[in-house]
């Protein structure tokens, strides 16, 4: 991959997270900030997987595998509250 490619992947998707964390400040609703959120730190693990690929430094990869998870578990935490609280 050269590095012009890379740079377009990373410009898009650093636009992905602030066009993201737009939706999370103005969302009418809590279930529209939760799934921007989401959504953001989704875009935030593919460019750390790019990251890694771009710098050859694959302990990225296991840092957005932890990422990952721990947004999944926060997703699962966040609908839980937001369906009937905890």
């Amino acid at each position: 991959m050269t590095e012009t490619v890379a740079l377009v992947y990373a410009g898009v998707m650093g636009l992905g997270i602030l066009l993201c964390l737009l939706r999370l400040l103005m969302g009418p609703t809590a279930a529209d900030r939760a799934v921007a959120s989401d959504t953001a730190c989704t875009v935030t693990t593919a460019l750390l997987v790019l990251m890694a690929h771009v710098f050859k430094r694959y302990i990225y990869l296991d840092v957005s595998l932890v990422y990952a998870l721990l947004t999944f578990i926060g997703a699962v935490a966040i609908a839980r509250y937001l369906e009937r609280g905890i």
